[in-house]
């Protein structure tokens, strides 16, 4: 196969482009690198297409090994034909190639290899060339030999058609028909085990529907009421069509005594030895489809969360809630340095409000407090109640926004939480992460493993490797895209950058530690493990806003560097202007990018980016994202009647709807067909995480807590 042109077909790119992707993954390159800097090569591709290409990549390479290795084990056994050879090539799928193997795959005992070995191939040979002229007992009867076990004339037929019906069922062109007949026109049908019983999969209790239409939550949701043994599920599959086919494909001559045989043999492979192992093979493979597809929702889910834009320059009063152990409360000031902690109670069972409030005011008028991030979890409703109680009795204004807390658990148990604060709780390592996720909430963020993060569907149910290796991916991709400041970021956010490991993250921030700020990106080279490819892939991504080299505080990439100030010097300019802000107009001066780039020997698409870098140095991409909705009152759920227009932030996406937070304790959902006037397949065509909403109540149901929105207004 032409690796090359099936990625190019595949991915809708240009041959060439396919290529130098290739090229620069197999030369060591990440994607945020090749994206960013080689896009004279592969024709500008993004992160998202290459990150596909590399995964298509490598099921393609594993394709090819795996036929490799299938066609030298055939040919040992001195079975390999021509045909057999174009066949197994020609393949697109790894479950194609397994079905052509399956004839040759060496087997474990079956039924049929005991009645080969009791001498009965022959006896099925009879009856497969249809041209008996008597009775099959008839035929049978020099079969028959009591030291080989066959006892009968009835044995030998019994263990002949055993022969035959595993000759069926290795077939792989019928496997390929049933597989697809299948998949068209059969239905999965679930039932409960106990009709009786509560549970979340009631509406799957009596359930069918075509394979071909099933949505991919449905998919998830079966597995897991049937992996919690609530139901039962299975593929219906249209019987009746296949036996047809296969007496059709089997059945040759009209003989009165093999007939009615081969029709047995025909049933008897398809229910005992085709059926289960179709089933088993298209549940994996929609399960397969609907993880990818989960995995794609969470991924944009993640990258919304990640890209959100950080507040900056306000003192933030970090808040986690609770009941019985007390609000832990931690103070952090512009640049995440936490400055005091302590505990409240001012919910059950101690409900001191009023020495609460006292505490608080001493809090916000002692550190300059001017935001409150309230975490969503347990007593945020009444945490959310109180504060909003004490912002009316403030003389300064204070605002606050309750924060997705998905994941501060998990952060603040951590090693990484106690080698940060070592000498606080549990508690006031979380209330210090609710504060900062809403100064930074990428440096935060990353340090929590991403499927903690919880805006998914049925994470804990998929193939974790796959999740990690998706998840990863667009961490990177975020934390690259918007660059680190070389001289505070923490290694957890240096992990994730273009070429650096943990173990190089950890040199970097020991470096820093023992010879103080990096003046200049070169410096990098005199890290430990840090070598030239390292830098390469690094260097760009790393800023140094106040260092010797006013380019070092850019995205220009270092190998750029002479080009640059070919540039700035040929239009008038001081590289020192660049810190200053000063070469807003740049652009402007330049008439012809196509001359210029040859000139400066630069690609033409390089030059662009490094004059619209010089117009807004380091400029954060987050700022185009919607902000959060700062609060400074509260609804109740009772205060919801349909017909109410209110502004929500999208919380979570997932198949069939989005979860939108109205500043009500409950996220109320917006189904799919309630989001635009248009036919949409997927509720992220019309709405992202992170997205600022208007939204109208339609239902709200206060027993199950639920809130039905619309989007159309």
């Amino acid at each position: 196969m032409d690796i090359i042109a099936k990625l190019a077909e595949e991915l809708n790119i240009r041959r060439q482009q396919a290529e130098a992707a290739v090229t620069l993954i197999d030369e060591g390159n990440t994607i945020p690198f090749i994206s960013r800097y080689r896009k004279e090569a592969t024709g500008a591709l993004n992160d998202e297409v290459l990150r596909n290409l590399f995964e298509r990549l490598a099921y393609l390479r594993n394709l090819e090994e795996k036929k490799g290795q299938v066609l030298s084990s055939i040919d040992e056994q001195g079975k390999l034909t021509e045909e057999l050879r174009q066949q197994v090539l020609q393949a697109e799928t790894l479950v194609a190639v397994e079905d052509l193997y399956r004839p040759y795959r060496p087997k474990r005992r079956t039924r049929a290899t005991v009645a080969k070995e009791k001498g009965l191939g022959s006896l099925a040979n009879i009856i497969l060339l249809q041209m008996a002229k008597q009775s099959l007992e008839a035929e049978a009867e020099p079969f028959v030999d009591s030291e080989k076990g066959v006892g009968t004339p009835a044995d030998a037929i019994a263990g002949a058609m055993d022969i035959l019906a595993e000759g069926v069922s290795d077939e792989a062109e019928y496997r390929k028909y049933i597989r697809d007949i299948t998949m068209r026109t059969g239905k999965v049908v679930s039932v409960a085990k106990d009709p009786e019983a509560e549970s979340v999969y009631e509406m799957y209790y009596q359930f069918e529907e075509g394979l071909a239409k099933l949505a991919g939550h449905r998919i998830l949701a079966l597995n897991r009421g049937e992996a919690e043994k609530v139901l039962t599920v299975k593929i219906e599959a249209p019987t009746e069509k296949i036996l047809q086919y296969l007496e059709k494909k089997i059945i040759s001559k009209d003989n009165p005594y093999t007939t009615p045989a081969l029709k047995a043999v025909a049933e008897d492979s398809y229910k005992r030895l085709i059926a289960p192992a179709i089933e088993r093979e298209i549940r994996n493979e929609l399960t397969e489809r609907a993880e990818d597809g989960a995995i794609r929702v969470f991924g944009k889910n993640l990258e919304q969360l990640l890209m959100q834009p950080p507040i900056a320059g306000k003192v933030v009063l970090g808040w986690d809630p609770a009941f019985r152990t007390g609000c832990k409360l931690a103070v952090v000031d512009s640049t995440g340095k936490v400055l005091d902690t302590t505990v409240i109670y001012p919910t059950a069972p101690q409900n001191k409000v009023e020495e609460s409030k006292a505490t608080l005011k001493k809090l916000i008028q002692k550190y300059g407090v001017s935001l409150i991030s309230v975490g969503n979890g347990t007593a945020s409703r009444e945490s959310e109640m109180i504060i909003v109680d004490l912002l009316k009795e403030l003389k300064t204004p204070v605002q606050y926004v309750i924060v997705n807390e998905a994941g501060a658990s998990v952060y603040s148990a951590s090693k990484l939480a106690t080698e940060e604060f070592p000498n606080f709780d549990v508690g006031q390592r979380s209330a210090a992460s609710i504060a900062r996720r809403l100064q930074d909430p990428l440096a935060e963020l990353v340090k929590i493993d991403p499927k903690s993060i919880g805006v998914g569907q049925y994470q804990h149910d998929m193939n974790q490797k796959k999740l990690n290796g998706a998840l990863s991916g667009v961490v990177e991709d975020c934390v690259n895209k918007v660059g680190v400041d070389l001289n505070t970021a923490s290694a957890s956010l240096l992990e994730y950058i273009s070429g650096i490991t943990k173990t190089i993250a950890k040199n970097i921030v020991a470096y820093r530690e023992e010879n103080g700020r990096f003046l200049t990106r070169a410096q990098l080279l005199k890290v430990a493990k840090l070598g030239p490819k390292a830098y390469e892939q690094c260097a760009g991504f790393m800023r140094i806003s106040d260092g010797e080299n006013p380019l070092d505080g850019t995205s220009v990439h270092p190998e750029s560097y002479d080009a640059t100030l070919k540039l700035l010097k040929k239009l008038g300019y001081e590289p020192e202007q660049i810190r200053e802000g000063k070469l807003a107009g740049v652009s402007k001066k330049i008439t012809n990018y196509k001359e210029l780039a040859k000139e400066l020997e630069l690609g033409e698409l390089t030059l662009q980016d490094i004059v619209k870098e010089l117009e807004k140095p380091a400029r954060d991409p987050r700022e185009d994202m919607p902000k959060p909705i700062l609060r400074s009152d509260v609804l109740e759920m009772k205060d919801l009647t349909p017909g109410m227009v209110l502004k929500g932030t999208v919380r979570n996406v997932i198949d069939f709807g989005a979860f939108v937070d109205i500043g009500v304790h409950q996220d109320g959902l917006v189904h799919i067909s309630q989001m635009t006037e248009r036919f949409i397949k997927h509720p992220l065509e019309a709405v992202s995480v992170g997205d600022i909403v208007e939204v109208k109540v339609m239902g709200v149901d206060l027993q199950k807590k639920r809130i039905q929105l619309t989007m159309k207004l």
